[in-house]
């Protein structure tokens, strides 16, 4: 498959997941009446992890085949140091997944904005300190997005392992990415995915994009971190 196709398929399921996941939290997670009363009619914390997990899901069948469906730049950083992917082509995957997901955050925002007595507020953007949904403080958010994309990246690597059962890799990714958000969502609103971060902090601006050095740093450290221990522990021998 040409570089040019991987490059668009990334694009596109990035937007999908920035889209999926961000507007089910911007759109869905909680209903207000007119006069800005919360009904219960919002999916809350679980309905948005499940809707991030089943982002990935689809388009690891829609697209597995065609880019691998990283749509992360953690998972592709983890997948070079794993030696499961060609760090020549890092580089195009990473501007392929923020160029997605900065689409998929203002498509969203073009969307939410109209509706009467829009607020943009956060915006599902992830934050430390105040921006973080439980307060937790910058070192915790650091360790928590390390750790958990680090899982995210062991998850990955075997699930695509060849000794793995075959055609269930998605499910198994898409489920532990679930599983993930319902830890890390009241940490730092869960990032483990630099493009995630960037669109939404790039529609809110100011605080949200002086954070954004920790949504890229941590996740790639983890992501480092997962595939260099699969790698080096868990691979098979050739």
């Amino acid at each position: 498959m040409s570089l040019a196709k991987r490059f668009l398929a990334e694009v596109i399921g990035t937007f999908w997941l920035v889209f999926g996941g961000c507007g089910a939290a911007v759109l869905a997670a909680v209903f207000m009446t007119s006069d800005d009363i919360p009904l219960n009619l919002g999916i809350g914390f679980v309905g948005v992890s499940f809707a991030f997990g089943l982002t990935v899901l689809t388009m690891a069948y829609a697209i597995g085949h065609i880019s691998g469906c990283h749509l992360n730049p953690a998972v592709t950083l983890g997948l070079v140091a794993g030696g499961r992917f060609k760090a020549a082509e890092a580089v195009p995957y990473i501007i392929a997944q923020v160029v997605g997901g900065i689409a998929g955050a203002f498509t969203l925002y073009a969307i939410a904005s109209g509706k009467e007595g829009f607020t943009l507020g956060g915006f599902a953007t992830n934050g430390f300190g105040e921006l973080s949904p439980g307060k937790f403080d910058m070192i915790s958010c650091f360790i928590a997005e390390v750790v958990l994309t680090a899982f995210f990246l062991l998850i990955i690597m075997g699930a695509t392992d060849r000794r793995a059962p075959a055609g269930f890799a998605p499910i198994a990714i898409g489920l532990g990415l679930t599983l993930i958000h319902l830890i890390g969502i009241p940490v730092t609103n869960l990032s483990v995915n630099p493009a995630r971060s960037t669109g939404p902090a790039l529609v809110v601006g100011s605080a949200a994009i002086s954070q954004l050095w920790l949504f890229w740093a941590a996740p790639i450290v983890g992501g480092i971190v997962g595939g260099l221990i699969y790698r080096g522990v868990f691979e098979a021998d050739a």
